[in-house]
């Protein structure tokens, strides 16, 4: 018997290893009788073996789907289709790639119903094979099988399989394959319907090429039978919002309402959270009004963008009338909305009103985030008399299950470092490090800084190159930061090696490193080199603000007398970034230490004007000037 198992193996072109043998016990009768079903007691044999149906519906042997899963696909699973009687034809192939058999399966039966006589597969097969390489990821193969498709003569490729194919194309993040099958199946003849240029521009879209999305749609109105439906012009809008255009975004909800369709809550939505981006409060409100006046119910999203808007814009009591005017309407709030409107509260310092909103969110079935604890614990801080409050919110945070992020331990080595509480952050930069939290350069750098400012040079030094060591470099702002202590210190040379590093590094200086280094020169009485340090940063693209115009002129003031700082203040009236109070301050004092009080008297009178306050040091040493001022 084994040695008549081993013949058949051996006539069916299959290897007789041990393990394979072992694994393929059957004969040939023993298969056929594998697909026989069970025969009960009390009913006779079946006589003979066919194709199943249920109520005329053609349905595949499980059996057949059985021999596939145990044998794969090969010379036992070919057997059963003739012992089933199973025809090979379109529906057969469909059905198989149903399965849940493996994809290597499925593609070694589809090539092998290729080679089949009078049979050839069509665009259903195709499709059927290729959704199960997209389920599966295996993305070349796909791409293979589309390009199969599209080049066989019979294969005839609708709109609707044109959509999906970009689709999975897309998914897939084969771009420009998508849009080369495209045109290459639109020259076949297929005209592409709205779905399947939604399907495109949604692709191009979500990759962020806006500009192709709006070439494609004047591709589309050019065809002259395919028009824009709701989800052309949502994805339009949200591509011009994106790019910042709102004329063409408003054009195109206008254009919208023309062609008799109702724009959505979405679409509202976006638009509103344009033109608060694009600081037009006024615009924004007109749309959600329009919004209403349309019965377009706002959802969550809407009152979100429209909270983040006013509070960022600074109207907390409005930002707080549409928190409670979104409850009346029936819209409950989420944690995002809630994390919000918290924020701005704590920035407006009615802290209270802050943390009676979290206490308000369990009511609200809202469960509190680490944003929110983050949130509440930085408003603490920020108010300075409740900073005392924080550790307890940190404890109670952990204690409702919510770990700590590495932004929270951000904000409470700042906190304790602004609080005078460097040893309580030296202790939690520990704890991150425990935690297993990647170095975090703000919290490095709030430390840097802390100890700084106390004088405590070497330990300031040590974390940063900690920091350097932890993560090969380090940012651009705690160079900042080091740069200025170290030119504070009177280490000159020090803070400009560490600045010329930051090159080396491949760390580009930005305007705080220049406004720190341009200090420290300054300090020094080294004002040329402070001005070919601001050239230098013009010429690499950095544009100096006006803390580097106020570091120049302070030299100057000092070094160059008050003339040459009254010409460079008189500069700065004509330039991009005018003199603020500071500026005035420092010009004041110049003149006052020059004992020119009539200009220091006219200058105060040009800061009154202007809504500055002087500087009270200056002020009291420039009293007599006062008179002046006050006769003219």
């Amino acid at each position: 018997m084994a040695r008549r198992g081993a013949q058949l193996l051996a006539a069916r072109g299959i290897s007789s290893s041990p393990c394979l043998a072992r694994r393929l016990k059957q004969t040939e009768s023993e298969i056929v009788r594998m697909f026989h079903p069970p025969v009960r007691q009390c009913e006779e044999p079946i006589a003979t073996i066919g194709p199943r149906y249920t109520h005329s519906v053609r349905v595949l042997d499980e059996r057949f789907i059985r021999i596939l899963k145990i044998f794969k696909w090969g010379p036992d699973a070919e057997k059963a289709l003739e012992v089933l009687m199973l025809r090979v034809d379109h529906w057969l192939v469909r059905e198989v790639m149903k399965t849940d058999v493996g994809v290597n399966v499925k593609m070694q039966f589809f090539r092998w119903a290729a080679k089949r006589r009078n049979y050839e597969h069509d665009t259903s097969t195709y499709m059927a094979l290729i959704r199960c390489l997209d389920v599966v990821e295996q993305y070349g193969e796909m791409w293979k099988m589309i390009q199969e498709m599209v080049r066989n003569p019979i294969c005839v490729v609708t709109p609707t399989e044109l959509s999906e194919v970009i689709r999975m194309l897309g998914n897939a993040k084969m771009i420009s394959k998508a849009i080369a099958i495209f045109y290459q199946i639109k020259a076949r003849k297929c005209q592409p319907t709205a779905q399947a240029y939604n399907s495109m521009i949604i692709m191009l879209m979500h990759e962020g090429q806006y500009e192709k999305v709006h070439e494609l749609y004047n591709e589309m109105s050019n065809e002259g039978h395919c028009f824009p439906d709701t989800v052309t012009y949502s994805a339009l809008i949200f591509a011009f919002c994106k790019l910042g255009r709102r004329d063409s975004a408003i054009r195109l909800l206008n254009e919208m309402k023309e062609n008799g369709m109702q724009p959505t809550a979405k679409i509202y939505t976006m638009l509103i959270a344009l033109f608060f981006k694009l600081d037009d409060v006024h615009g924004a409100l007109s749309l959600f009004e329009e919004m209403m006046c349309q019965y377009c119910q706002p959802d969550v999203f809407t009152y979100t963008e429209l909270i983040r808007g006013l509070g960022k814009s600074g109207r907390i009591d409005e930002a707080y009338h549409f928190f409670h005017e979104m409850q009346r309407e029936g819209c409950r709030p989420d944690t995002v909305v809630m994390n919000n409107m918290i924020n701005f509260l704590g920035k407006a310092g009615r802290l209270d009103d802050a943390i009676k909103l979290f206490q308000e969110m369990e009511t609200l079935r809202c469960i509190p985030s680490v944003v929110t604890y983050n949130t509440i614990m930085k408003a603490l801080f920020e108010s300075k008399s409740h900073a005392s409050e924080v550790p307890s919110w940190f404890e109670r945070m952990k204690g409702n299950g919510i770990p700590p992020s590495s932004f929270t331990y951000s904000i409470l080595i700042d906190g304790f470092c602004k609080t005078n509480r460097t040893e309580k952050a030296m202790m939690l930069l520990e704890e991150m490090d425990e935690k297993g939290f990647p170095p975090c350069p703000a919290a490095y750098c709030s430390l840097i800084d802390a100890l700084g400012k106390a004088k405590r040079y070497d330990l300031a030094c040590e974390l940063f190159q900690e920091l350097k060591e932890n993560c090969g470099t380090s940012s651009s702002r705690v160079y900042a930061v080091m740069i200025k202590h170290l030119g504070k210190a009177g280490r000159l040379d020090d803070a400009i090696n560490m600045f010329e590093e930051m090159n080396q590094l491949g760390c580009t200086p930005d305007v705080y490193a220049y406004n720190a280094l341009m200090s420290g020169l300054a300090r020094k009485g080294m004002l040329d080199e402070a001005l070919t340090t601001m050239r230098r940063m013009q010429e690499h693209g950095c544009i100096p603000d006006i803390n580097s115009y106020n570091i120049i002129l302070n030299g100057l003031a000092k070094t160059g007398g008050p003339h040459r700082a009254m010409e460079m203040l008189a500069n700065m009236k004509q330039s991009a970034i005018r003199p603020d109070a500071v500026s005035y301050n420092t010009v004041l004092g110049a003149l006052s230490h020059a004992g020119m009080f009539e200009e220091a008297a006219k200058l105060m009178k040009e800061m009154n004007t202007l809504g500055f306050e002087y500087d009270l040091i200056t002020y009291s040493s420039i009293l007599e000037a006062i008179g002046n001022v006050d006769h003219e």
